[in-house]
């Protein structure tokens, strides 16, 4: 009891010593400031991104056929830049992230969210997009927004805890929320994708960059909806038939594109094919580049860039898009992945996925097409990452429309239960361990 009476005052006062610590609110501020840099950073990338795609879209209009060219240059570019100068940059940048998290030596860690990684990943993503890549800049956002609130360590000394983890998973949280607008899912993604578990100790910290983050990001582009506001519904026993071929097709769809691509991630070509990849990487993502170019001229040059503004004219019926729109996405954003250039699958897999709800919709003629297509955009962006929550929430973010809340639900839970059935690997997860495989042959 006396210890209780002695001790109690003693603890108060270390409590109140801690609030007005001026360490502590350096940290404070510095880690607010990082949050800030996050959204600023993310939202001067998207509009890169965009005005890199405008570009691109400008030479293709007044000549169809020079993406024979100037994609495989590009390529071969971009894939000789990022091996030379920017290794780590390649790929979604998210399966590099959740590596990070698991790496237990701190001089790899730093080579992965290097301030030059982070600024190559944004930069060389731009030039994909400006030579018609079929990729997003949302991923790379993630590993950017990793970089910067980890690259905090060398200003002021943070706790364990948070340096080998928490500034990670919350720098790529406030990535997603800053460059869809959906803060929301942005948490949401990061506990379901990145950290697979709520830490307590990291919470509060992942929360409050997330809205650091997208209020920097809302300051500068305003409050806006990323695919803009339908009020589609669903209604009839029909709609909910949609909604179960939606979660099939994108389960099926979804898992195969997944299962292919940890395929040649993992294993490569078979027989010369696979040596020829592996010995001449550059030449190989410039045949990546004539293949996308290819597939560009049989899809009426639809498949390019990130896909935002097809998706956008199949929700809103502004412009007539193929009906196997879906399908040829699907087919140029894994050949863009594979060459090995950096950029992101999140974009282009809702955009493929809201070309599939326009074939299921034209089955189902009594149904508002645009219900359809939204689910179809869950549904496939589901079957590929097998995140359900973080693809409803951020599908219902994106569109402004919460009374489709529990046919989005259902027909993510279905989409990632067909995918797993068909890649039982979740693809993130399995690629990061590929590039922890890389990194470190010799553990292998």
């Amino acid at each position: 009891m006396t210890w209780f009476h002695t001790g109690f005052p003693y603890v108060q006062k270390r409590h109140r010593v801690g609030l007005l610590s001026r360490r502590l609110w350096v940290r404070h501020m510095l880690f607010w400031s990082g949050a800030v840099g996050v959204g600023l950073t993310a939202t001067a990338f998207a509009l890169s991104s965009n005005y890199a795609q405008m570009l691109f879209r400008l030479v293709v209009t007044a000549y169809p056929w020079l993406p024979l060219l100037i994609t495989p240059l590009t390529f071969a570019g971009v894939a000789v830049l990022t091996r030379r100068y920017f290794k780590g940059a390649e790929g979604s940048g998210i399966p590099q992230t959740i590596a990070a998290i698991r790496m237990t030596d701190g001089h790899e860690r730093d080579a992965v969210l290097s301030l030059r990684v982070a600024v190559g990943k944004m930069f060389l993503t731009c030039i994909s997009l400006m030579g018609g890549a079929s990729v997003g800049r949302e991923g790379p956002t993630v590993q950017v927004g990793a970089a910067l609130l980890y690259n905090l360590r060398w200003l002021v000394r943070f706790p364990r805890h948070l340096r080998e983890r928490g500034l990670i998973v919350a720098g790529g949280g406030a990535g997603v929320a800053a460059a869809f607008n959906t803060p929301l899912a942005g948490i949401v993604f990061a506990i379901e994708e990145m950290a697979r578990s709520f830490e307590e100790r990291t919470s509060g910290t992942l929360i409050t960059a997330v809205i650091i983050a997208g209020l920097a990001a809302i300051y500068v582009q305003g409050d806006y909806t990323y695919f803009g506001v339908t009020n589609a519904t669903l209604s009839g026993l029909s709609g909910w038939g949609g909604v179960l071929l939606c979660g099939l097709a994108g389960g099926l769809l979804g898992g195969g594109f997944s299962r292919l691509l940890l395929a040649f991630s993992t294993y490569g070509l078979p027989g010369r094919a696979g040596t020829f990849v592996r010995t001449h990487p550059v030449k190989f993502a410039a045949l990546c580049g004539l293949l996308l170019a290819l597939i560009g001229l049989a899809s009426g040059n639809t498949v390019y860039g990130s896909g935002y503004a097809e998706a956008r004219h199949l929700l809103t019926g502004t412009e007539v898009v193929s009906a196997g729109y879906g399908l040829w996405k699907i087919l140029a954003t894994f050949v863009s992945f594979i060459s090995g250039i950096p950029g992101g699958l999140f974009a282009p897999s809702l955009s493929a996925g809201a070309g599939i709800g326009q074939l299921v919709a034209g089955l189902f003629s009594q149904t508002n097409p645009a219900a359809l297509i939204v689910i179809g955009m869950a549904a496939y962006f589901s079957g590929v990452v097998q995140a359900p929550i973080t693809a409803f929430v951020i599908v219902m973010e994106m569109t402004g429309n919460h009374d489709m809340m529990v046919p989005l639900m259902l027909a993510t839970l279905l989409a990632t239960a067909v995918s797993r059935i068909v890649c039982p690997r979740p693809l993130y997860k399995a690629l990061a361990s590929n590039y922890l495989a890389r990194a470190r042959p010799s553990t292998t």
